[in-house]
């Protein structure tokens, strides 16, 4: 098992002491890929330093990044963590339970798990780019976790399955995701062209299109299958148009 091909992505981390001390987490479970969204503060000065410690390198090889997507583009499967719950965050997942679930991909392919701002976390928009939540199960009374102590549950889940799980045989390779965004960007289109989504709010049902391909796991094949699909729906709609003007 490849931890290696796990990274964590912090979005927007606004302080410099969680950024130092979720290198030092990342270490302690070895992992090493760190990208950071628009920092908020200056990750290698001395707090981040001070608290990364013997994982200094891990900060300053972080990889910075303008958007999520960007991000994201090169990753097969991606969980996004968030405590809030609404209409469009539905079907969590806790952290052992994603950890089943992103170990297999780590064989061949890239996973990454994406930690929001330390006082609004991820938007609703920067998780739809996330295939899948994870929450953490905490006392409502006081739900909020420190950053560092989010990604170091999380990690120690990882780094529990991983052991479980040594000598099992995985092999599926799931897309990129910046070729499951350009699967959802056309299927937008195709959906929007044909009538099926509201063109007053066309993202309402994407949210929950977008939550149910996400539990599928798409492989490069099932992109491929469902952008012929979203294809095929736009020339029904170009012919279906062609035959009304030819009507009048």
């Amino acid at each position: 098992m490849n931890l290696e091909n796990l990274l964590v992505v912090l979005v927007e981390p606004q302080g410099a002491l969680n950024i130092g001390s979720v290198a030092r987490v990342m270490m302690n479970f070895g992992l090493s890929g760190l990208r950071l969204v628009r920092p908020q503060v200056d990750h290698l000065g001395e707090d981040g330093r001070r608290m990364a410690l013997k994982a200094l390198r891990i900060l300053e090889e972080a990889a910075l990044f303008e958007t999520l997507e960007e991000a994201l583009a090169d990753c097969q499967m991606t969980f996004g963590t968030t405590r809030r719950f609404g209409k469009y965050r539905q079907d969590f997942l806790h952290p052992d339970e994603a950890a089943g679930k992103l170990l297999p991909i780590l064989v061949c392919g890239r996973a990454a798990l994406v930690f929001g701002r330390e006082d609004k976390g991820l938007t609703t928009t920067e998780l739809d780019l996330c295939r899948r939540l994870i929450t953490i199960p905490v006392a409502a009374e006081f739900p909020s976790l420190n950053l560092a102590q989010a990604v170091a549950v999380c990690l120690y889940e990882v780094s529990r399955a991983a052991h479980r799980d040594r000598g099992k045989n995985h092999d599926r390779r799931l897309a990129a995701g910046e070729e499951v965004e350009e699967m959802f960007r056309h299927m937008g289109h195709a959906l929007l062209e044909s009538g099926f989504l509201n063109p007053q709010n066309p993202h309402h049902l994407m949210h929950t299109l977008r939550r149910i391909l996400g539990r599928a796991g798409l492989d490069s094949r099932d992109v491929r299958i469902l952008r012929g699909l979203w294809q095929h729906v736009e020339w029904l709609e170009g012919e279906r148009h062609k035959g009304s003007r030819e009507k009048k």
